[in-house]
């Protein structure tokens, strides 16, 4: 999946919402106010993993550790163009789950995710 490819995927999530926190070159897809993806500008993509996603990708060398956000579980993919469309979608809505499920109920429910 391309940078336009993210972007149109990550935007069709329910609530999603893009913003550029870190510069105009780094894209920061969030739910709730609350990061879930970020595709930075050398076009690497960070992403929410669960506690054995995180794991597992890690442990094969399916991506790394993401720099500065590795303790709160999140991934890193250096060339996410090379990964299989569905599997890529796949985490990225569970990213966006992940992190949806955080928010408060009046937050879900404002954002009709509940």
């Amino acid at each position: 999946m391309d940078r336009a490819g993210v972007k149109r995927f990550c935007l069709s999530l329910p609530a999603a919402t893009l913003d550029h926190p870190f510069g105009e070159d780094h894209d920061a897809y969030r739910v709730g106010g609350k990061m879930f993806a970020i595709l930075g500008g050398d076009g690497g993509l960070s992403f929410k993993a669960s506690d054995i996603a995180f794991e597992v990708l890690t442990e094969t060398g399916r991506a790394i550790p993401a720099p500065y956000l590795a303790r709160a579980r999140w991934v890193h993919l250096t060339t996410p163009a090379d990964w299989p469309e569905d599997e890529l979608a796949d985490h990225l809505i569970k990213a966006h789950a992940l992190i949806a499920a955080k928010l408060t109920n009046k937050a879900r429910k404002d954002l009709g995710l509940a």
